[in-house]
């Protein structure tokens, strides 16, 4: 993990990938600001792993010091990100080739990609691919996502705040449907992203606690859907309280394996495209139940609401950003900055090293102790878990319009240095 030579100075290669963040941001902050402080220019990669393949690189030396600050409360990725996975080095040799050429091109020695699993890979690949054409880049992972699933670290940054967004949408809409329960909607169904792990959807259960509190149902990828189990719960559930609270994650699977929400398509990941999951529980609720619903899918709205952000992962996600400069500029490779708990009361934590051949292309599922004997709830050990994760907020300035005061970088082009790259 660790190399005793440190790199010739130069320059650092900073990219976000995959489905940006409310506070991916901040993890380019800390990159930049960190790398700064150590006379160090970073450059950026437009859009992701593209940006670089294509030498489409960003100076962010030309951005003020103000401007790279904002970055820490300014949702969406700053540089753009992708949805690009690069395929095996025997598969695409040209790929790898081109890389280390933009890389040797700018003087550019140590490489930091902001990302999930699928980046993790990327960035492994990269340091793999310098050692055997002697060029010498150290290649650091940056965590960053949503849904969690990432190995080895207790949290992903990005989800601490997707989380608090869920249990206060959860909370705030479950008090609009008892309002008007007795003549209106009986079923409210909300549903949340997470393909194959449901932490999402977990963290809707820390708006109530109870069996009369909602979310009264939640579906979890890492339970199969049983219909006539899902139908009776409701039933008993409106029959008692009066209304239901029904929090699923897009990735619930029927008994044949099959998602519930299944659109036939896939992204550039290969990843299976959901055509949502919420209607299809919608309709079986009028089909069985005859009761009348709503159905609610925040999509995008979840992961870029930074308004609701967690104080407590806006925190770790900067804190990543910037102790992954410490590691590139220690002489490590292929690591990434992983967030270690030390204590659930009063939460405490702290920044490791993790390397990233334990963290690429696994996934980190929920834990059968965080799911009740039913499936449909979270228990007091997911509780632990997850409402340390929430705490806090995360203040933005505001203008006199009342909006928020975003930061919009200059984004000032490198000259490209060598031929067009035909992908």
């Amino acid at each position: 993990m660790k190399s005793k030579a440190r790199p010739a100075p130069g320059r650092l290669l900073y990219a976000q990938s995959g489905g940006v963040t409310s506070v991916i941001n901040a993890s380019a902050a800390g990159v930049i600001q960190n790398a700064r402080a150590h006379g160090i220019k970073v450059y950026a990669a437009r859009n992701g792993i593209l940006g670089a393949l294509r030498e489409e690189l960003i100076d962010t030396s030309k951005e003020t010091t103000a401007a790279i600050e904002a970055l820490r409360h300014t949702p969406g990725g700053a540089f753009g990100s992708c949805r690009y996975k690069l395929k095996s080095l025997d598969a695409n040799r040209a790929e790898y080739e081109r890389l280390i050429d933009v890389l040797r091109a700018h003087d550019i020695r140590w490489f930091l990609y902001n990302g999930g699993n699928d980046s993790a890979d990327t960035a492994l690949k990269i340091s793999q691919l310098g050692k055997a054409m002697d060029y010498d880049i150290r290649c650091i992972g940056v965590p960053k996502t949503v849904d969690n699933d990432l190995a080895v670290t207790d949290c992903c940054p990005g989800f601490g705040s997707v989380a608090k967004y869920t249990a206060v949408s959860t909370l705030e809409a479950s008090l609009d449907v008892a309002s008007m329960a007795d003549t209106s909607t009986k079923v409210f169904i909300l549903e949340v992203m997470g393909r194959h792990a449901g932490w999402i959807a977990a963290a809707s259960g820390l708006a109530g606690e109870g069996a009369d509190a909602p979310p009264h149902i939640i579906l979890f990828p890492e339970r199969v859907f049983d219909e006539a189990a899902f139908i009776a719960k409701v039933k008993a559930t409106v029959e008692r309280v009066g209304w239901c609270t029904v929090v699923a994650s897009e990735g619930i699977r029927n008994a044949e394996g099959q998602f519930l929400a299944e659109a036939g398509t896939r992204d550039s990941f290969g990843h299976a495209q959901l055509g949502g999951v919420a209607p299809v529980l919608a309709a079986l609720v009028k089909d069985k139940l005859g009761y009348k619903y709503h159905w609610a899918l925040p999509d995008y709205l979840q992961r870029s609401a930074r308004h609701l952000a967690s104080k407590a992962d806006a925190e770790q996600a900067y804190a990543v950003g910037k102790a992954a400069v410490d590691y590139a500029l220690a002489g490590m490779n292929a690591v990434m900055p992983v967030i270690v708990r030390t204590s659930d009361a009063p939460y405490r934590w702290k920044i490791e090293p993790a390397a990233l051949d334990k963290i690429a292309n696994r996934e980190k599922k929920m834990p059968a102790s965080f799911l009740t004997r039913d499936g449909f709830g979270i228990t007091a050990a997911a509780r632990r878990y997850l409402s340390p994760l929430i705490q806090g907020e995360a203040p933005l300035p505001y203008g006199r319009d009342g909006l928020p005061k975003y930061v919009q970088l200059k984004n000032v082009a490198v000259t490209k240095r060598l031929p067009a790259f035909e992908q």
